[in-house]
């Protein structure tokens, strides 16, 4: 995959709370993207040590930050999906909107866990997307880990209240290779 990576919150956060960050970079050299909201979202006071780690990423060019300027056709669509939804749409948060805004128009591929408010966008828009499971079992299937080391990170994401939808790495891998 070449594409540029549009990474929410949620799961950018999964990466940065236990310290696997390397693992997106080893992945996704030059693709790891984040929207000026989502960097924002890691302004908070609670959560200054994720933004601190990605301040490394950024002064070491491996990732990129991206905005969406006022004006824009790419705002607009923005706006619609944090104010004001079509009918049948609900409102987005705005790192959800920004990721979804960016991938849509820079042909690039969103990063999320947060399948339940994004997933209409994706079909709509036909958006190639990644979870947290996905990027570790790419992670797995390129033997940068195995699949007890996928065991512990998962425990120690879950244990940082990340949901990803399974009890265990390997109950993930199972049920996408049943």
């Amino acid at each position: 995959m070449t594409d540029p990576i549009f990474f929410d919150n949620d799961c950018l956060s999964a990466f940065l709370w236990v310290g696997k960050e390397n693992l997106l970079v080893k992945l996704y050299p030059g693709q790891v993207v984040i929207p000026k909201q989502v960097y924002d979202e890691l302004s908070a006071p609670g959560v200054a040590h994720l933004k601190a780690k990605v301040d490394v990423l950024l002064s070491h060019k491996q990732a990129s930050i991206v905005k969406i300027d006022v004006g824009t056709e790419l705002y607009d669509l923005y706006y619609q999906l944090t104010v004001n939804p079509d009918s049948g749409h609900v409102i987005i948060g705005k790192g959800e909107a920004a990721s979804i805004v960016l991938a849509k128009f820079n042909n690039g591929v969103i990063a999320s866990n947060n399948l339940r408010d994004i997933s209409s966008y994706i079909k709509e828009f036909c958006l190639k997307h990644v979870t947290t499971g996905d990027i570790l079992t790419e992670a797995f299937n390129r033997y940068y880990i195995t699949e007890s080391e996928g065991n512990k990170v998962w425990s120690a994401m879950l244990s940082k209240r990340r949901k990803l939808g399974a009890t265990t790495f390997s109950d993930y891998l199972k049920s996408k290779n049943p």
